[in-house]
């Protein structure tokens, strides 16, 4: 979509971005604050604070500038692979002690960024094709899941759930069949638009939490009290870390390619110290870790608008969203079910771009297709089966127990292995230039 993009536009296409991250967003919140055993107040403003904190992410990470942002269309919300670390470490260490390790975690991927983006080389069209699939494919079992309803949900798999889903995503595909240009890049807010209004015939709304929130909320720096910084978390979150740029980097060249735009190292570089100063921002506002959205990355390839104007606006949507909680709470009346007819489409999305990806890759060469087969089998299976690594020691799981970080570092790692043979193999297809002289002798 190369047209202008006027004000109402560009506002209806950042929404429909916020609307595809905004379950996400709030969920980790609501997973971490329950677990902690936070009031409705404390939990209240944890979710208000963090769709701003997701803003403020999302718009560092878009400025491009010298020393920090990529400025791709990207969109950054709450890390998943946080959550359980978090729990850990406030049930062990406290409340404060989670937020001083995030913000230390931030500072350690800020100063060490340049060390991260020399390891771009581990990623080759086979290995961030591949991690991109894995990304997607990680995904669908959550959208399949909240098209029933969610998991959990009383009504788990009922009619009126797969009826709202299914016609969500007939409308997606209804639209992008037989409309162009603006209105199918927003197919997807019309999709969720429609099974939301549809709901209300189902009796699937519920007005209170709209009616309890508050109209306006001022962010409060060290709202749960002075960060401790325990030498155990810190370490913990420090692997976190560095666990999300493996997964923020895949995404990173995803969006590249849907783009166009060969990114360099000190691109990717950049786009580590935006996250880095996310991680530092969550830790003072008492929020949480962040990372790139890969439900965002599909909707970029899925609306085929590839401005980072559009990813901009939605940041400052969020932003709006944080501070007028009562406003945020409206997003909440969406059904899960209307959002996973949508979801399901984006993360399929996701695992599209990744089979895009390897088109550039030889085949013919069987250890790709080692790489490919171990890394979506690993990653897929840690996804399906999460009980997988149960019995290893807690540091371990937090690195193997994401199906996503699972299947991406058995890419990387079995591509430093294998490419040593690949070489070799490939020199001993070039003949010696003296038997060469010989024969012609």
């Amino acid at each position: 979509m190369n047209e202008r993009i006027n004000k109402s536009k560009a506002f209806s296409l950042g929404l429909q971005h916020v609307l595809a991250m905004y379950a996400g967003a709030i969920l980790v919140p609501i997973i971490v604050g329950g677990a902690l055993g936070f009031n409705s107040q404390q939990l209240a403003y944890l979710i208000a604070i963090d769709l701003l904190t997701c803003g403020i992410a999302t718009l560092l990470q878009s400025w491009k500038n010298k020393y920090f942002g990529i400025g791709l269309p990207i969109v950054l919300g709450t890390s998943f692979v946080a959550v359980t670390p978090m729990i850990s470490i406030g049930s062990n260490y406290g409340i404060s002690a989670i937020y001083g390790s995030i913000i230390a975690a931030g500072l350690f991927i800020i100063f060490f960024s340049n060390i991260f983006g020399k390891l771009l080389k581990l990623f080759p069209p086979v290995v961030t094709g591949t991690v991109v699939i894995i990304i997607g494919l990680s995904l669908v079992p959550t959208g399949i899941k909240n098209m029933a309803g969610g998991s959990g949900s009383k009504d788990f798999g009922s009619a009126e759930n797969l009826m709202l889903s299914l016609g969500v995503l007939a409308v997606i595909l209804i639209i992008n069949r037989c409309f162009t240009g603006f209105i199918r890049s927003i197919s997807v807010l019309i999709g969720i638009t429609a099974g939301t209004i549809a709901s209300t015939f189902f009796g699937k709304m519920d007005f209170s939490t709209v009616a309890e929130a508050s109209w306006f909320h001022i962010p409060a720096p060290l709202y749960f009290g002075t960060p401790s910084f325990e030498i155990a978390p810190i370490l913990t979150m420090m692997l976190v870390g560095t666990v999300i740029l493996v997964e923020s980097t895949g995404a990173f060249l995803a969006l590249g390619k849907i783009t166009g735009r060969e990114l360099s190292e000190k691109d990717i570089v950049k786009g580590y110290r935006a996250e880095g100063l996310a991680f530092t921002l969550g830790g003072i506002f008492n929020a949480f870790p962040y990372s790139t959205f890969a439900q965002n990355v599909g909707l970029v390839q899925l609306s085929g608008v590839k401005k980072r104007t559009i990813t901009i606006v939605a940041g400052f949507i969020l932003i709006g969203l944080g501070l007028v909680p009562k406003i945020a709470a409206l997003a909440t009346l969406i059904p899960t079910a209307v959002l996973g007819g949508a979801t399901v489409v984006m993360f399929g999305m996701v695992v599209s771009s990744g089979i895009k990806m390897l088109n550039d890759v030889d085949f013919s060469d069987n250890a790709n297709l080692l790489i490919i087969a171990c890394s979506v089998s690993l990653g897929l299976g840690a996804t399906v089966v999460p009980e997988l690594f149960s019995s290893l020691p807690e540091a371990i799981r937090i690195v193997v127990g994401d199906g996503i970080i699972t299947g991406s570092l058995t890419a990387i790692i079995l591509n430093v292995i294998l490419t040593p043979r690949r070489k070799k193999a490939a020199d001993s297809t070039i003949p010696d230039t003296d038997q060469l002289m010989a024969k012609s002798i």
